[in-house]
């Protein structure tokens, strides 16, 4: 998608949801995510769940699989919805990373 195209999507969002389209893009710039860790030797170092070692491609694998969050929520109860929400904003703005997670793990 261009910008060209996008820019009539974005100006019709509501000023809440253009708050959150501003934050997503400053956090894909600074490459820091509230509630994400990379760390090498811990899951691949595959992004997840700050404090955890729930991969991101993991929730996401979960959500493709047709279970809910509240689902995640019971099979993880040491998970909050904020984790989901920066969980779904990380795998949004990377998802090339992600889908190579996927694969790679489907592989192995």
């Amino acid at each position: 998608m261009t910008l060209k195209e996008l820019e009539p999507k974005l100006l019709a969002l509501t000023p809440a949801e253009k708050t959150q389209v501003i934050q997503l893009l400053a956090q894909s710039l600074s490459d820091t995510w509230q509630g994400i860790e990379k760390t090498p030797g811990v899951c691949g170092g595959d992004a997840r769940i700050a404090g955890t070692r729930i991969p991101i491609w993991s929730l996401i694998e979960s959500r493709r699989l047709g279970i809910t969050e509240a689902q995640l929520l019971d099979d993880y109860p040491h998970l909050t919805a904020a984790d989901l929400v920066n969980a779904w904003a990380y795998a949004e703005a990377n998802p090339d990373e992600i889908e190579a997670a996927i694969k790679k793990n489907e592989e192995a």
